[in-house]
């Protein structure tokens, strides 16, 4: 199926996200306790694989998200039922129906264990609504996820059945650059260890390392920021009401504050002004006013607690010791930061603010202790949120990113080294069709890849044509070969008779007289004159004559061997003989 052809696909995995979404607006409606939102996503699982499903999944529960956007944070129990669906579909449990259905008892417990514990953990803190209207114990949760997921993967595998099988093939090599393979090229694709530091190991190594460092720094970027604000926010609060409470307390009154105590004049008006603003909030843990001076901080007032009892005005108590660090600045009547301590008082924002006279003198310091005992349920929820979304997100994005280097890089990689690593020179046969198993490869990445691709075509081509012109030139020169022998011979043979000529004789004798002077020479050599041969041409002409010549030349022949024999003259011959043969002469 071409590439252009992926309507069909896509349209699938729409409909596979609407069944979802159907099934989920029917739990609505009839108020079913069950989920019916992964039918669609076990269905195009088992027929897509990795990418579709988790994708119908991941989108199943963003979509939901919109309506109930507690919904978003199980997106990863969807992605890991595409996930464990497409695993034992590539096993074959589709194939028949109860082997399908021997999945839904692991569905089921991965399912229903991922929806309580995010669930029980986001519920914690009382911030998460509930995502079901009723309420469940553990055996009858797991109960109704075994019914739901039975009718899922039942609806599954019936629409498995009538899709068509060019569909099925489509999806099986969706993603692929490349033509399909042969059984025996998918078995060397897909092997996982014979290098010792493959591409493979090298690209997914560094994909979880860069994807796991991004998702850390992002949760921990959007952690701190969290914390800022929740920080922000409870500093502007406290800030709100120590300004309140300066407003209520007259800066002219606090010497005589300090001396009588609450017998002074409008003493205990402010304190209860005070105790208003203290109990306008749980989370104010103390209030108190302080004048800040070199022997310590002097009680102005201090409100009760359920716990700690106030001390009376005039008190000297010693500065904590988080705030010694800004001594001289409460001595000089300076603003000073809030101060964040975590003791046996609790979690606590602490807050000094001067309040002023007229004249611009620092009467003294309202303090407010703001307990953030709540913030560290926030944090953890926020983190067990942030966890539950990015859990989804970065296996969603982590599969892309898998597929890619894959089916880009991975797969092409390995199919030319295969197809080079077992290419065969043997024969001109074999070569045609090891090239062929190339070419047919059609890789087609768009980038490097390809260009190395078109490069292998081009070098093996030239290799092969090589290869050709060579085998033709080893032809042609075993035919020049075989002509030059033939016009060798020709050259040394006399044309009548057939024996060697006058050329061949010189050779031999040529031969023969190296072996004289080094002293290693035996041979024999017998003079043959053909008489009469002049009387036979004149008589019976010349072509009777060279049958007398050539009748003679053969009796001559058959007595010394015709290799022996040469003619070196019209009537004459010469029969050498060399080596042993040369004793059986007599």
């Amino acid at each position: 199926m071409a590439e252009k052809n992926l309507g069909t696909p896509i349209l699938l995995c729409v409909a596979a996200l609407v069944m979802n979404l159907f099934g989920a607006l029917i739990v609505e409606a009839f108020e079913l306790p069950l989920y019916l939102d992964t039918s669609g996503t076990i269905f195009i699982a088992a027929l897509g694989g990795y990418i579709p499903g988790i994708a119908v999944g991941f989108f199943t529960n963003l979509t939901k998200s919109f309506v109930e956007p507690s919904e978003m944070y199980f997106c990863s129990v969807s992605v890991a039922v595409a996930i464990i669906t497409t695993f034992f579909a590539r096993k074959g449990m589709y194939r028949k129906f109860w082997d399908a259905m021997l999945l839904v008892p692991m569905l089921t417990f991965v399912t229903g264990t991922c929806d309580l514990l995010i669930e029980g953990f986001l519920k914690v803190s009382d911030i998460l609504d509930p995502v079901m209207e009723y309420d469940l114990n553990f055996a009858e949760n797991f109960l109704f996820e075994f019914v739901d997921k039975a009718l899922s993967i039942a609806l599954a595998y019936v629409l498995l059945k009538f899709v068509p099988p060019h569909v099925k093939n489509f999806f099986r090599h969706l993603g692929h650059k490349q033509a399909p393979l042969s059984e025996d090229m998918k078995r060397v694709a897909d092997e996982r260890s014979y290098l010792a530091s493959s591409l493979r190991t090298k690209m997914i190594a560094i994909l979880t390392l860069s994807s796991l460092l991004l998702s850390f720094s992002v949760a921990l970027i959007s952690y701190l920021l969290f914390k800022g604000a929740a920080i922000d926010e409870r500093i502007k609060t406290v800030d709100g009401m120590i300004a309140v409470a300066i407003n209520d307390i007259n800066p002219y009154r606090v010497d005589d504050y300090l001396k009588l105590g609450r017998v002074a004049n409008g003493y205990r008006a402010t304190e209860e002004k005070l105790y208003a603003i203290k109990n306008s909030s749980l989370d104010v843990k103390f209030l108190y006013v302080y004048r800040v001076l070199e022997d310590g901080c002097h009680v102005v007032f201090d409100m009760d607690t359920a716990t700690y009892d106030a001390d009376p005005p005039g008190t000297v108590v010693a500065l904590e010791d988080a705030l010694l660090k800004y001594r001289d600045d409460l001595l000089a009547g300076r603003p000073i930061p809030p101060v964040i301590t975590d003791n046996e008082y609790g979690y606590l924002l602490t807050m000094y603010k001067p309040m002023y006279d007229a004249a611009g003198k620092c009467q003294c310091y309202v303090a407010i202790d703001f307990s953030m005992d709540i913030l560290h349920e926030y944090m953890r929820t926020f983190v067990i949120k942030l966890i539950a979304l990015f859990l989804g997100c970065f296996v969603f994005i982590y599969a892309i990113g898998l597929a890619f280097i894959e089916n880009n890089i991975i797969l092409p990689v390995n199919t030319m080294a295969y197809c080079a690593k077992n290419f065969s020179y043997d024969s001109a046969t074999a070569r045609e069709k090891y090239f062929e198993r190339l070419k047919g490869l059609k890789i087609h990445t768009g980038d490097e890849i390809e260009n190395l691709y078109s490069a292998l075509l081009r070098t093996t081509e030239n290799i092969l044509n090589y290869l050709e012109h060579l085998q033709r030139a080893k032809v042609r020169v075993a035919d020049m070969q075989v002509k030059v022998a033939e016009m060798d011979e020709i050259a040394y043979k006399d044309s009548l008779t057939g024996v060697q000529n006058k050329a061949a004789y010189d050779r031999a004798i040529a031969e023969l007289d190296e072996k004289i002077s080094d002293g290693d020479a035996k041979f024999c050599i017998v003079m043959v004159d053909v008489n009469y041969l002049k009387r036979v041409n004149d008589t019976y002409g010349h072509e009777r004559g060279n049958e007398y010549l050539i009748n003679a030349c053969r009796l001559v022949c058959a007595i010394f061997g015709e290799e022996h024999v040469y003619r070196i003259g019209g009537d004459e011959f010469v029969v050498v003989i060399d080596g042993e043969k040369s004793s059986l002469i007599k």
